[in-house]
């Protein structure tokens, strides 16, 4: 009897589920690995960090403009006297916050009219794709430029900006993912397990959520990882410009406005190095992430 339960128990730990083997594939890639402890790291250094740090977002030392990096700044101070490492905490809030936002209803929206035109086809599917291929033909980088004037001028408050600007960034990404997605449910509805739910007779809904739009998954995740790095380097390009994330709220984009003369470039280079190192890893790391996911949720691609 123990002997069987022994032999029981060995066949239950080799059992792999779904999950394991997404994980044993994932973790044979290194630099995913890699790019898991970077994302980590930059999660708490902007969320932990913070709540450990000895200064205030906006706090000003008057003895201490521009001052290098020291032991009491590590990382110097900007021109108002402001340590530099709190910003770069509470400004990788504020980037990272942009970017995972505006993803999640870029992903909302643009897989769920993405399964809605490949299922259902004809008049729906024609409607939903002319509304993308309209969104596709606007110029994204000049159309956020003039949303962000647009919101200067009509002096919208810091916080409200940024709200505004997850929508923004949202309404004009969508198309892509929900093109994707329409592509594969096309491919996915004529296989066979599909046509068996339809025999049985399975509701629209169920059959769009619950077979075919998982099957979507690897798609998905990779464009939403892709968008994430995409739009932290929007934001960031768009508040160097002063047309994001305005101050005295901090992000990388705007930290990194301070480098607009030769003069600030050449001799204060810990003003705008770290929120560019800050961006380049937490951009490079979610691609490496997204990428190496697509290749342990692809069953074409496992070994």
């Amino acid at each position: 009897m123990e002997t069987k339960i022994e032999i029981k128990k060995e066949q239950k730990e080799k059992v792999l589920t779904p999950g394991r083997i997404v994980w044993n594939n994932f973790k044979k890639n290194k630099l995913a690995i890699a790019g898991i402890f970077i994302m980590a790291f930059m999660l708490l250094f902007t969320i932990v960090g913070p709540f450990i740090s000895s200064y205030a977002e906006n706090g000003i030392d008057y003895g201490a403009m521009k001052a290098a990096p020291s032991i009491k700044h590590l990382l110097g101070t900007d021109e108002l006297g402001r340590d530099v490492v709190t910003r770069l905490m509470y400004g990788g809030r504020i980037s990272i916050a942009v970017g995972v936002v505006s993803v999640v209803i870029e992903v909302v929206v643009g897989a769920l009219l993405g399964v809605i035109a490949g299922y259902y086809g004809g008049i729906v599917d024609s409607i939903i794709m002319r509304v993308a291929d309209i969104f596709l033909c606007i110029p994204y980088l000049p159309i956020l430029i003039v949303l962000g004037g647009i919101m200067s001028d009509f002096h919208v408050k810091p916080g409200t900006r940024i709200i505004w600007l997850m929508f923004i960034l949202a309404f004009l990404s969508w198309p892509q993912l929900c093109r994707l997605v329409r592509g594969e449910v096309l491919s996915l509805r004529e296989q066979e397990y599909m046509q068996a739910a339809e025999a049985l007779g399975i509701r629209d809904s169920k059959k769009m959520f619950k077979h075919l739009l998982p099957n979507t998954l690897p798609t998905i995740i990779v464009t939403a990882t892709l968008g994430v790095a995409s739009n932290i380097l929007a934001e960031s390009a768009l508040s160097y410009l002063g047309l994001g994330v305005i101050a005295p709220t901090a992000s990388w984009g705007n930290m990194i406005q301070v480098v607009n003369n030769l003069y600030v470039l050449q001799h204060y280079p810990w003003l705008w190095i770290p929120p560019g190192v800050c961006i380049f890893l937490v951009a490079v790391a979610i691609n490496i992430v997204g990428d190496a996911l697509r290749d342990a949720l692809d069953p074409k691609l496992r070994r």
